[in-house]
């Protein structure tokens, strides 16, 4: 026997739709229900922050710039 598997949403009046399959036309079948369980998003350790981040200001000059800021803020 073949298995067809589709991902359907149920809707909020309750029914499903699948796709056009007459293969499956005027025959019995069972019909088994698993919720999709979201993917978890994988916990970032310490070394994954630091590759990811590492350097992200490092040819920025910043100490200018809120010079400049403060400088036009109190004149």
């Amino acid at each position: 026997m073949r298995a067809y598997r589709y991902i359907a949403k149920i809707s909020e009046k309750g029914t499903i739709q699948i796709p056009f399959n007459p293969a499956i036309y005027n025959r019995e079948v069972e019909i088994i229900i698993v919720p999709k369980q979201p993917e978890k998003e994988k916990e970032m350790t310490a070394t994954d922050f630091v590759n990811k981040w590492a350097g992200f200001l490092k040819e920025n000059n910043t100490g200018k710039s809120k010079f400049d800021y403060l400088m036009r803020k109190y004149k």
